[in-house]
């Protein structure tokens, strides 16, 4: 425990904040995390604990300007049991080892690569919904836009047409939902608050709050979404995906 203590504060800049027999809490004064050591075989460590070796762990540490960090430990004497290099996925690395087995990695995420100046914008992408595109349910017609699987990578977008009298189930979405009403009248329900929306008008529904939507007439409207929002209903369990939103 000690020779580990010692390998944090000689090349990590770690400081003791608390220390006892058998036992060594190290910080630092910056956002790294906090260093507990405990000496093998601690009664404070549950039994099936008390013999187990620092081995399998690997502490990461994020950086800014790894070559002159790297060069630092190895001029300090540092055990560096892994030298820098960059992996084909952009990460660049690399590894010490403290005497008692522990691997701190240093990383620092290569920029990306800057387009060629003369490389062509992603041309704009244009959605023509199909029959493909339509979900039917008892309460409304929604017909898919914008999604993950037509090409968009952050919104969905939707429009739902619901029939005199229909209304909704009573649910939960995970994401905010903007909803622009552009023919007839909606009344909704959101957490208790019952509002009443005309064509031309915009509401929006906050995440996590149920909400319920009713059509006094004929009426329909357009809705975006963060992509990865799922609804639930209150008193069942799990979630639920929204097929046109995918």
């Amino acid at each position: 425990m000690d020779a580990s203590r010692e390998f944090f504060r000689t090349h990590l800049g770690y400081e003791v904040a608390m220390a006892a027999d058998g036992f060594a809490s190290l910080a630092r004064g910056d956002a790294a995390a906090d260093i507990v050591l405990l000496r093998r075989g601690s009664e404070v460590l549950p039994p099936e604990q008390r013999d187990q070796r620092a081995t399998g762990l690997i502490f990461a540490l994020t950086v800014t300007g790894i070559e002159a960090e790297e060069r630092r430990l190895r001029e300090a004497g540092a055990p560096i049991t892994m030298p820098l290099r960059e992996e084909p996925w952009g990460e660049r690395l690399f590894q010490l080892t403290d005497p008692n087995g522990i691997v701190v990695q240093f990383v620092e995420w290569a920029a990306p690569d800057e387009p060629a100046q003369d490389e062509e914008p992603a041309a704009m992408l244009v959605i023509t919904p199909t029959a493909e595109n339509v979900t039917e349910s008892p309460n409304a017609r929604m017909t898919g836009l914008a999604a993950p699987s037509r090409g968009s990578t952050e919104l969905s977008t939707w429009t739902v047409a619901m029939e005199a009298g229909q209304t909704g189930p009573e649910h939960v979405v995970s994401r905010e939902q903007v909803w622009t009403v552009t023919a007839g009248v909606l009344d909704v329900t959101c957490d208790g608050r019952t509002e009443k929306i005309s064509a031309g008008q915009t509401f929006v529904l906050p995440p996590d709050l149920p909400r319920q939507v009713h059509a006094p007439e004929a009426a329909e409207a357009h809705v975006a979404m963060r992509a990865d929002g799922v609804a639930s209903v209150p008193g069942t369990e799990g979630t639920r995906v929204l097929p046109w939103a995918r």
